[in-house]
C-alpha cells in the first residue's frame, strides 16, 4: 500500500490540487472478495475510528461530567440522541464519498461559486482551529499533570506533535487506523474502570436514556446551568462539522469498482457498519463521562469542571462517593489514568484534525500542502490564544488560570455552532439528490425525513444557544450592559448565519439543477 506522503512529483510546499480526495491514499487499500462477513468488516474497519475520535475529544469531557454533577442521569438521553444523529450524518457523509467519488468539500465546490467556496473554507478552518484549541489545552494540561511540565512549556511541546505525524506518514494509513483504535480503547478502558469501581445505579442510568421535557427545561438552574444549556453544551461538543468532511474523504480509501453497483453498495454497507460500531464506542465514552459525574463524585463536589479540577477531584478522597474509590484514589491511580486518557484523546485528534484540514483546503480552494506543514501552521495558530491566556493569568491564582483556560476552551466552541449547518445542509441536499447519488443510493424517505429533522433541529438548537455562548466571552458574571451587547452580537451572527445558509442553499439547488439537466442531455444523446 502506498504511504501517506506527498506526491514524488511535487517540488513546491503549496501546489494546485483538483484530483481525488486525499489522492495519496484514495482507493489504495485492497479489500478481498468472498472472505466472509467478519473478515470483510475487519477489512473495512478503520475510517470509523478516525471519525469517532471527534465525538470523544477533550471538548466533550467537562460538559458531560458537569451535566452529570448538576442533573444526575437526566441528560443521558441527550447523549444518546446526539450519538444517533451522529450515526445518521456520518452514514450520509460516507455514502456521499463512496458513491460520488468526491468528499463533501469537493461536492459543495463543484455545485457552487468560487466566492462561496472561499467563505465556507474560511468558516470551516475556524471550526477546525476551535477544536485544535481544545486539543492544545487538553494535551498541555495532561503533560503538566503527568510530568509536572510548566504550562507554557507544555503548550510549546504540543507543537512538536507534528513529529508524531511525520512518523505516522511513514507507516501507512492502515496502521494509522490501528493506532487510533488502540488509543480509543485506552480512553474507553480508563472510564470503564473508574465507573466500575463507583458502582452506579444502573436502573437510573437506563431510565435516563428515555427523553423527557425536563431535559430541555430552562426553569431549573443548578450551579449556573439549566438542563437546556447543559443539553446544548453536550450537543455542541458532540456533533462536529469537520467530521463530515473527514468521513466523506477517508471512506474512499478502499479500492472500489465503481462500474459495479453491487461493489459500491457493499462498500457503503460495511463503511456504515464500521462507522456505527466506532460511534457506539464514542457514545459509551460520553455516557461513562456523565456517569462519572454522578457516581464517582459526591453530588456537587466538583466545583471546578476544568481538567485541573477533575484531576484533583479524582485524587481528593473527600469528593469521592464510596470507600472502594477512596482506597484506589489514595494511590493516585484514578487521577493518573484520567490524565493518560486526556493525552490519548489529544493525540488522536492530531491525526484527524490534520487530515480534515487537508480535505477542506483541497476541496474548497484547490490548494495542497504537505501534511506536516499543514499541521505546523494550524497548531501554531491554535497555540497563540492559549499562550496569551496562560501569560495573562500567570501572575494570578492557580484557580484563575484554570478557569481562564476552561473558558477559552468553551468559548472557542462558538465557531462549531456557527459552522455546523454549513456542512449538514449541503450533505443532506447532496445525498437526497438522485442526480448526485443515483436512484439506488439516494436517501430513502425515512433517512430523508430523519435527516431534515436532525439538520433543522440541530441548527435551531445551535442558534438558540448562540447568545449564551457569546455571553460566555464576558466571563462568569457579566454585567447587564455586557449581556445586552452579547445578545446584540448574537442577533447579528444569527442573521449572518441565516443569510449565508440561504446563499448556500440557493447555489446548491441551482448547481444540482444544472447537473441534472447535463445528465439528461447526455442520456438523450446516448439514446
Amino acid at each position: 500500500m502506498k504511504k501517506l506522503t506527498s506526491s514524488n512529483r511535487s517540488h513546491k510546499l503549496i501546489e494546485y490540487a483538483n484530483g481525488p480526495s486525499l489522492e495519496e491514499i484514495n482507493g489504495k487499500i485492497e479489500v478481498p472478495k468472498n472472505i466472509g462477513f467478519w473478515k470483510t468488516l475487519f477489512a473495512y474497519s478503520g475510517p470509523g475510528a478516525l471519525v469517532a475520535v471527534g465525538y470523544m475529544d477533550p471538548g466533550n469531557w467537562s460538559t458531560s461530567i458537569t451535566g452529570g454533577q448538576n442533573f444526575q442521569y437526566m441528560l443521558m438521553s441527550v447523549i444518546l440522541i446526539s450519538s444517533l444523529i451522529a450515526m445518521l450524518l456520518q452514514y450520509m457523509a460516507a455514502k456521499l464519498g463512496i458513491v460520488s467519488q468526491m468528499d463533501l468539500a469537493q461536492a459543495i465546490r463543484a455545485r457552487t461559486s468560487k466566492s462561496l467556496g472561499i467563505v465556507l473554507w474560511i468558516l470551516t478552518e475556524f471550526a477546525i482551529m476551535a477544536t485544535d484549541i481544545a486539543e492544545v489545552i487538553g494535551a498541555a494540561i495532561a503533560l503538566y499533570l503527568l510530568f509536572g511540565i510548566p504550562l507554557i512549556i507544555a503548550v510549546f511541546i504540543t507543537v512538536f506533535d507534528v513529529l508524531i505525524l511525520l512518523l505516522l506518514t511513514k507507516i501507512g494509513f492502515r496502521k494509522i487506523e490501528a493506532i487510533v483504535v488502540c488509543l480509543i480503547m485506552v480512553i474507553l478502558f480508563v472510564f470503564v474502570y473508574q465507573v466500575a469501581l463507583s458502582g452506579p445505579n444502573w436502573g437510573q442510568v437506563f431510565a435516563g436514556l428515555i427523553p423527557t421535557t425536563a431535559t430541555i427545561s430552562s426553569s431549573k438552574t443548578v450551579a449556573g446551568m439549566t438542563p437546556l444549556s447543559g443539553s446544548l453544551g453536550i450537543i455542541g461538543a458532540t456533533v462536529m462539522p469537520h467530521n463530515l468532511y473527514l468521513h466523506s474523504a477517508i471512506s474512499q480509501t478502499r479500492k472500489i469498482n465503481h462500474h459495479d453497483e453491487d461493489d459500491v453498495a457493499r462498500t457503503v454497507k460495511f463503511a456504515s457498519l464500521d462507522s456505527n460500531i466506532q460511534l457506539t464506542a464514542a457514545f459509551f465514552v460520553n455516557a461513562l463521562l456523565l456517569i462519572m459525574g454522578v457516581a464517582v463524585f459526591k453530588t456537587g463536589a466538583v466545583k471546578d469542571p476544568s481538567f485541573f479540577g477533575l484531576y484533583n477531584a479524582l485524587s481528593n478522597t473527600s469528593t469521592l462517593s464510596n470507600g472502594l474509590l477512596i482506597g484506589v484514589a489514595k494511590s493516585g491511580v484514578l487521577s493518573a489514568l484520567f490524565a493518560v486518557a486526556l493525552l490519548a484523546s489529544g493525540q488522536n485528534s492530531t491525526i484527524t484534525g490534520t487530515l480534515t484540514g487537508q480535505v477542506i483546503m483541497e476541496g474548497f480552494v484547490h490548494m495542497r500542502m504537505p501534511l506536516w506543514l499543514r499541521r505546523l501552521v494550524t497548531r501554531l495558530l491554535s497555540v497563540i490564544p492559549v499562550l496569551i491566556c496562560v501569560m495573562l493569568t500567570s501572575g494570578k491564582s492557580a484557580i484563575a488560570e484554570h478557569e481562564a483556560l476552561n473558558d477559552l476552551m468553551n468559548n472557542s466552541q462558538v465557531f462549531l455552532a456557527f459552522a455546523l449547518p454549513f456542512s449538514m445542509l449541503p450533505l443532506l441536499m447532496m445525498t437526497d439528490s438522485a442526480a448526485e447519488m443515483g436512484n439506488r443510493f439516494k436517501n430513502s424517505w425515512i433517512i430523508k425525513g430523519l435527516g431534515w429533522l436532525s439538520v433543522v433541529g440541530l441548527t435551531v438548537l445551535n442558534l438558540i444557544g448562540l447568545p449564551a455562548q457569546v455571553v460566555g466571552f464576558f466571563g462568569d458574571n457579566p454585567s447587564a450592559a455586557q449581556t445586552d451587547l452579547a445578545n446584540s452580537i448574537a442577533i447579528i451572527l444569527i442573521i449572518a448565519i441565516m443569510a449565508l445558509l440561504t446563499w448556500t442553499t440557493v447555489e446548491l439547488y441551482r448547481g444540482n439543477r444544472r447537473y441534472a439537466a447535463k445528465l439528461a442531455a447526455k442520456a438523450g444523446e446516448a439514446a
